[in-house]
């Protein structure tokens, strides 16, 4: 039976042209990436400040492995706490203006961890309906009733806010949205979860350290705090993990009952020494957030007269519609033969018939590597 039912969906995948695969990167700068030996323009990652090769933080990485080892050796409810970790706790909080901060692995965990552990069977949550994978997978396995509104329309979330409920609301959004680049209208969503008397869950994830003073993210940008604020460190910062900012009581409830937290080895002293360091640059970080965003303005203006549909997105993240899954596939390859690396992005990823070229422009690139990719995009189209 696992068998027989294994080999229908992976042929299921192949047939569909979805098959997945991941390349062996022999090396990744930022702004270049090589595999097989071939050198590529790199445009797929989400390292948008290009701090994982900023020296700062890789001599911090090194100088925090050898003053506590390489990792933590245990949950942080055992031995795996360390000052590296409640430092980097605090300056977060304060920096974003929250009482508490919690360390978490990944922004996954994270979101999986306050979206189990709030929900209950009572409840529910409003979801738009294009937020990340982790929180939606998170409410669907919930216990609590999963209600998803219209892609950034407040209208369809106050809709659906205005019946009934017998719990508590949880209202879900992004910042800036992973696969369209485009910004929640998060004022609004605020407003309307206040006036349901709901709590609103915010993955800033693609905001924190580009959006926003100091790169404080898209809910600073806006003027909203949410009672609940992810942010992840594998995009602007660089590194990776995630933290969850709250109030103290719901802090202390987290650290108390949540799973995710409690059986997990904590996050490497080390990694919060570069996290620390990495913290510090996008404080100091204004040169490189206005090189993003040049290098988004002229790439948005080059492009368009592409024939294919370019969002309105002025983050990073800049998706170019293909439609479908093989036509996707084979202006990625068209674009590494010309010496760009630009991944396809199929369903279930994205929603079915809207496979796309999911372009990401760092601080990092130079003019001639927006031109080369511009280049390289009219040609397939020609």
């Amino acid at each position: 039976m696992w068998a027989e039912r294994i080999t229908e969906a992976l042929q299921a995948r192949r047939d569909a042209e979805g098959w997945r695969y991941r390349r062996c990167v022999e090396q990744n700068s930022v702004r270049e990436i090589t595999l097989d030996g071939q050198r590529y323009r790199h445009f797929s990652g989400n390292d948008y400040l290009g701090l994982s090769q900023h020296p700062a933080v890789i001599a911090a990485w090194q100088q925090g492995a050898a003053q506590a080892g390489a990792g933590a050796g245990a949950s942080a409810y055992v031995t795996g706490y360390s000052r590296y970790h409640a430092e980097l706790e605090q300056q977060l909080a304060g920096w974003l203006g929250y009482s508490r901060a919690l360390l978490f692995i990944s922004g996954f965990a994270a979101n999986q961890a306050i979206v189990h552990l709030l929900a209950q069977k009572q409840d529910r949550i409003v979801a738009d309906k294009l937020a990340h994978a982790s929180l939606l997978d998170a409410a669907s396995h919930s216990p609590a009733t999963l209600r998803r509104f219209a892609h950034n329309q407040p209208a369809g979330l106050q809709k659906l806010l205005a019946q009934p409920g017998a719990g508590a609301t949880l209202v879900v959004t992004e910042g800036v949205f992973s696969m369209d680049g485009d910004s929640a209208p998060l004022a609004e969503i605020a407003a309307a979860t206040r006036a349901a008397d709901g709590w609103l869950l915010v993955d800033d994830a693609h905001g924190i350290g580009v959006s926003g003073e100091q790169g404080r993210g898209s809910c600073w940008q806006q003027q909203v705090k949410p009672e609940l604020l992810v942010v992840t460190f594998g995009k602007g910062f660089g590194v990776s993990g995630a933290a969850l900012l709250c109030d103290d009581a719901t802090a202390d409830y987290v650290e108390q009952f949540s799973r995710h937290l409690i059986y997990s080895t904590a996050m490497p002293p080390a990694q919060c020494c570069a996290l620390l360091a990495a913290l510090q640059q996008v404080q100091q970080g204004d040169a490189l957030r206005a090189r993003l965003r040049a290098n988004i303005s002229r790439f948005r203006a080059g492009a368009a007269q592409l024939p294919w549909s370019l969002p309105a997105s002025e983050s990073a993240i800049q998706p170019l519609i293909v439609g479908e899954n093989a036509a996707a596939l084979a202006l990625s390859q068209r674009l590494a033969q010309a010496g760009c690396w630009v991944s396809a992005i199929r369903p279930p990823t994205v929603p079915p018939g809207t496979a796309r070229l999911r372009i990401t422009l760092t601080a990092a690139h130079e003019p001639e590597d927006i031109d080369a990719l511009l280049e390289a995009l009219y040609d397939a189209a020609g």
